[in-house]
């Protein structure tokens, strides 16, 4: 089994998405949810699912606590699902190439610190691009420069305004999330629509 930790921030749909696409599974548990926010809405949604849930102070971060949270609980891989602090090298090196996080747009373009949430699509919209999408990939110590594990797309349409260009994209995180993430852990191909 392998054991996974959700980092998140905010409301928590994608780390929702998680747990719901494994719970019937055999090989990947969403064994816990950490979060820097305790006031997130995060914490409602997995109380409603029944995970169990850790609220820490950033400090933590830098520290070894939320290390010791994750040896404690067996945790094999880590997913940044909304998690908006930068991940020490403590945390890195425990976890070579087991830190997975989803970024709303097509990196290497819009990407980096303050780049998150709806901040992003404004800018995909300001720049006059045309296609946006997700990118999943690895953690390393800066912001959202890891290595690409998967990208998907939609386009931007002329009338779009950032709200609804966030909409399309969410849609592409529900659908490839949790099966990239699969695939890459077990080597497994699953199909998906890409």
């Amino acid at each position: 089994m392998n054991n996974i930790a959700i980092f998140a921030s905010g409301s928590g749909t994608n780390a929702e998405n998680f747990v719901n696409y494994f719970k019937d599974s055999n090989e990947v548990k969403v064994k816990l949810v950490l979060s820097n926010n305790p006031n997130a809405f995060i914490f409602k949604r997995m109380e409603r699912l029944c995970i169990p849930t850790i609220a820490f102070a950033n400090d933590d971060l830098k520290k070894e606590v939320v290390l010791d949270i994750l040896k404690s609980n067996m945790i094999d891989y880590i997913v940044l699902a909304g998690f908006l602090k930068l991940i020490p090298q403590i945390i890195i090196k425990e976890y070579p190439n087991k830190i997975v996080n989803i970024h709303p747009a097509l990196l290497p373009k819009f990407g980096g610190k303050g780049m998150y949430g709806i901040k992003v699509h404004e800018a995909v919209i300001a720049a006059g691009d045309t296609e946006s999408g997700i990118t999943i990939h690895m953690v390393n110590e800066f912001y959202d420069k890891g290595d690409i594990i998967f990208q998907a797309k939609c386009p931007v349409l002329p009338c779009d305004k950032p709200e609804t260009l966030a909409e399309r994209v969410h849609r592409l995180e529900y659908e490839h999330f949790p099966a990239v993430f699969y695939r890459y852990i077990t080597g497994k191909r699953i199909d998906y629509q890409q």
